[in-house]
């Protein structure tokens, strides 16, 4: 009994780090990770383990500067940094997370056609219509608790890949010891990878509902008091990139022991990954891993049109937050359904769903510097922490993936 009453109390504490975590694995990751182990087998495995300490200490970053100013990161930049600059990341973040959500729902919808024969537009608006009454008509606390109980699903991946034979010795090793191909293709899957495990989005949301959560609580804010939430936020942010990371490891695993394994490099759509995976791994491999781009798809969406919304609300100052219902923060609330009918009419354009996935993780990973930077400063910046500024050990892991991106983003560009 004592065990199910910490693991109960355990799931209680989790919130914006796990839900941050699970949507970080949405239709689009999923589908840049199907592609790494098809293409390249175990070698991009690496990259599930070395993205780990980088989503956390960003995210931690992220969450400390929401939780300790109260405010997202367009709100401090609205207060403390060029307005240039705010513009600039605003738009940036805004059209990224709007390609995204095409994307997403294009890709949800593909999925779902698979077992219902329903044409892909009408499944499309049916998704949109869908998320856009949960986003705007549920208040937060609700929201976040169907959030994560939707992450939960994603183990499907964990299950679907326990469904074929894998050799685990070697599986163990390539996930330690990195295999570097010198190749453009390879390079640019790279940085696809951690672009779409690191992005952006992730950062405004992750402090976002950290602020959100804060206004929540009735109480009286003492360094004690702040220094504890700090602990319970770490936690839960430790809790969500871990999950996050996990099922980024087994979908590369399935992508290289099914595809991979059986000459099969390319995959031109979701359909096409769902579909093969049948006479591979067999039919449950194939129905576990459609309903993981569904769900993975509900979970992401949300958080990706709130983060635009909200970042929109920062820059001009409108009454946000899921928990202010339509009439109380409209514009908050008409941005949520302008940014998902903008995305879902996206893939409407003639371009391909698989590609729109893939190169929106490329577009993420040659935006990530700049961003990544932007949460250093201000994790760095005495105006928006005070006496919270973010530790040494902090900012040299986070430079150093700042470093790493900056390089894997010029080459990407010039090779």
């Amino acid at each position: 009994m004592p065990i199910l009453q910490k693991l109960k109390s355990f799931w209680k504490s989790l919130g914006p780090g796990l839900i941050t975590g699970a949507s970080d694995d949405d239709p689009s990751s999923i589908v840049v990770y199907s592609l790494a182990g098809a293409k390249f087998g175990l070698a991009a495995l690496w990259t599930a383990v070395a993205t780990l300490p980088f989503m956390v200490i960003l995210q931690r970053m992220a969450g400390r500067i929401g939780l300790v100013s109260g405010k997202g990161l367009a709100g401090n930049m609205k207060k403390h940094y060029p307005a240039w600059m705010l513009i600039a990341v605003t738009t940036l973040i805004v059209s990224i997370n709007i390609i995204n959500i095409g994307a997403d729902i294009s890709g949800m919808a593909a999925a779902i056609n698979l077992v219902i024969p329903i044409s892909h537009l009408t499944l499309a608006i049916l998704i949109s219509a869908i998320i856009i009454l949960i986003t705007i008509s549920v208040p937060y606390h609700f929201l976040a608790r169907y959030l994560k109980w939707v992450a939960v699903v994603l183990f499907s991946y964990v299950a679907a890949a326990f469904l074929i034979q894998l050799d685990w010795k070697n599986i163990f090793y390539r996930a330690v010891v990195p295999q570097f191909i010198l190749s453009r293709e390879y390079l640019a899957m790279i940085i696809a990878i951690f672009g779409t495990t690191i992005s952006p989005y992730l950062f405004f949301w992750q402090a976002l509902e950290e602020a959100e959560e804060e206004k929540t609580h009735n109480h009286q804010r003492t360094k004690a008091l702040i220094k504890n939430e700090i602990g319970s936020m770490y936690k839960d942010v430790y809790a969500g990139m871990m999950f996050s990371n996990l099922i980024t490891f087994f979908i590369i695993i399935l992508g290289a022991s099914t595809f991979f394994k059986n000459g099969i490099t390319n995959i031109g759509t979701i359909g096409e990954i769902a579909g093969m995976l049948k006479p591979l791994a067999g039919q449950y491999a194939s129905i576990l891993f459609i309903i993981g781009i569904i769900a993975s798809g509900v979970l992401a969406i949300p958080v990706l049109a709130g983060s635009a919304a909200y970042a929109l609300a920062e820059l001009f100052g409108w009454k946000n937050g899921f928990d202010n219902g339509f009439h109380k923060a409209k514009q908050f609330h008409l941005v949520i359904v302008a940014a998902t009918i903008i995305g879902l009419l996206i893939p409407f354009f003639g371009f391909h769903p698989v590609q729109i996935l893939y190169y929106t993780a490329v577009i993420f990973g040659l935006a990530s510097p700049f961003l990544i930077f932007l949460v250093i400063h201000m994790a760095n910046n005495p105006k928006v922490m005070g006496v919270y500024t973010s530790r040494r050990h902090s900012n040299i892991i986070a430079y150093t993936l700042l470093t790493v991106m900056s390089a894997g983003a010029i080459l990407t560009l010039i090779l």
